[in-house]
């Protein structure tokens, strides 16, 4: 399969289990080697470059967040992975106070909530300022609020020139925040386009708004008060 994910640019990976789509971020990252063809993030080969290389050019969030998070405090993950990524000491701990305020230092990763790890996890990625961004359902486990305060700091990235890919279940994420969908299906892709043309045309993927009113392209609430001229 041909896939090229640009800077600034929400993908939304789809499909059933068995797919392809933790595999397929896997090995953008360099975990897995390609069993054929190419993959190249920033002009690098994934798994035949140094991860210390790896990690200023692509940073991936797994599904379970605490996979990421190895020390005792919130302080010691915020040095590990300043020191990691080469960045200046307090940049990853400032990072925690933009996404997770009012948390102290000396927190144990164990204590915080879902949504809290994620955050955490989040927060020790971006600390190298990767370029491309890749998210494993990252909204499992989390509630309303903490969905909207994530989609908040996705946009605000994909503003900024961050490429991100979400492997995602959550048809209702994919339809507020992605610009594209790819479908897989056993690996291969069956389904590349906008957001609004792939999800109306595949009602297995696409959310209850876009249910009730297909044909028409509108995918959330929001869409559907300002088609309306109604303040959102």
């Amino acid at each position: 399969m041909t896939l090229t994910v640009a800077p600034g640019e929400t993908v939304a990976l789809m499909g059933r289990n068995g797919a392809g789509k933790s595999t397929l971020l896997a090995t953008l990252v360099g975990m897995v080697e390609p069993t054929s063809g190419t993959v190249l993030v920033g002009g690098r080969t994934p798994h035949r470059t140094e991860p210390r290389e790896m990690v200023r050019r692509v940073g991936l969030v797994p599904q379970e967040p605490r996979d990421l998070l190895y020390a005792d405090t919130v302080a010691a993950e915020c040095a590990a992975a300043d020191g990691d990524a080469g960045a200046a000491p307090g940049s990853c701990r400032a990072l925690v106070s933009e996404l997770l305020p009012g948390v102290p230092d000396d927190t144990h990763p164990r204590d915080l909530s879902e949504g809290q790890r994620l955050a955490l996890a989040l927060a020790v990625v971006l600390t190298a300022r990767p370029p491309l961004l890749l998210l494993d359902e990252p909204t499992r486990g989390l509630d309303y609020a903490a969905k909207a305060r994530l989609v908040g700091v996705l946009r605000g990235l994909a503003a900024d020139g961050h490429a991100i890919v979400l492997a995602t279940h959550d048809v209702e994420l994919a339809a507020e925040l992605a610009h594209r969908v790819v479908i897989l299906a056993d690996g291969e892709i069956v389904a590349d386009g906008e957001t609004r043309q792939v999800v109306v045309s595949s009602p297995a993927f696409a959310p209850q708004t876009a249910k009730i009113l297909a044909p028409q392209e509108w995918l959330t609430v929001p869409q559907v008060r300002a088609a309306l001229g109604e303040p959102s």
